[in-house]
């Protein structure tokens, strides 16, 4: 993991007095998941939004996938794949519809499209649903074709805001599986949550307090750094810390 596809530099996002995100400087290398951790309001989504550009900074600087967030939104919308919070695929149309449609924005040929659908109703035991609405199907199946369908393009890089909010722990672990086998094939994983357990999956992680990255490790690192076996007391640390430094 020595590429770089991810580079900021005190990037900040301003919205009137309000400053959302602080000044955050990082790197995230290819292959690697990096779990981008903060409580609701700390400036994950603000911070990410800028990044698949979305959302023009501030002040900063950063590049995703070589491409520059102020600049080059097109080009870095064209090389990467994007889940958020809400479900995020077409839910009055079929699940082979849904992932016919978009192939068809990432540009997929429909030779490609047609096997790859046929690869990911497989892979996700879905042959039996294909026909379906996406409307009908439960909230956990719902996820884990969403994510699939961020990637179906293999993107350099795949966005992942909140993807595990609202479902149960088994189907957690299931998403995560498909996660990982994502970063085997070399895409980059940028995820945000505030589920502290989740941190243990990815590689590296930074967690956010009031719009600053306040720590940025290995879970290892930082549960040896702080003292303790949970990254929920890493994260009640730094918060408190934070909180007593204002």
């Amino acid at each position: 993991m020595t590429e770089t596809v991810i580079k900021t530099d005190k990037l900040t996002k301003r919205f009137g007095d309000f400053i959302a995100t602080n000044g955050i400087t990082f790197e995230v290398h290819k292959g690697e998941i990096f779990g981008f951790l903060g409580a609701n309001g700390a400036g994950k989504t603000t911070a990410m939004r800028m990044l698949c550009g979305l959302s023009k900074p501030s002040s900063g600087s950063a590049q995703v996938a070589g491409f520059d967030v102020y600049k080059q939104t097109e080009q870095i919308k064209r090389n990467i794949g994007y889940m958020s919070q809400k479900f995020s695929l077409y839910e009055d149309l079929t699940v082979v519809e849904n992932i016919r449609f978009f192939g068809g924005i990432y540009g997929l040929s429909n030779a490609d499209i047609k096997t790859k659908s046929e690869s990911l109703l497989a892979q996700l035991g879905m042959e039996s649903e294909a026909k379906k609405l996406v409307g009908s199907l439960p909230l956990g199946w719902k996820q884990k074709l969403s994510f699939s369908v961020a990637v179906l393009h293999r993107p350099k890089i795949v966005f992942l805001d909140e993807p595990t909010g609202g479902v149960d722990p088994v189907t957690r672990r299931q998403f995560w599986n498909l996660i990982y086998a994502a970063a085997q094939d070399g895409i980059t994983i940028f995820v945000t949550t505030h589920y502290m357990d989740e941190a243990e999956y990815c590689n590296r992680i930074s967690i956010m307090v009031d719009g600053k990255i306040e720590a940025l490790d290995t879970p290892r690192a930082l549960k040896q750094r702080y003292n303790t076996t949970t990254m929920d007391d890493v994260f009640y640390q730094l918060a408190r810390g934070a909180k007593r430094s204002e």
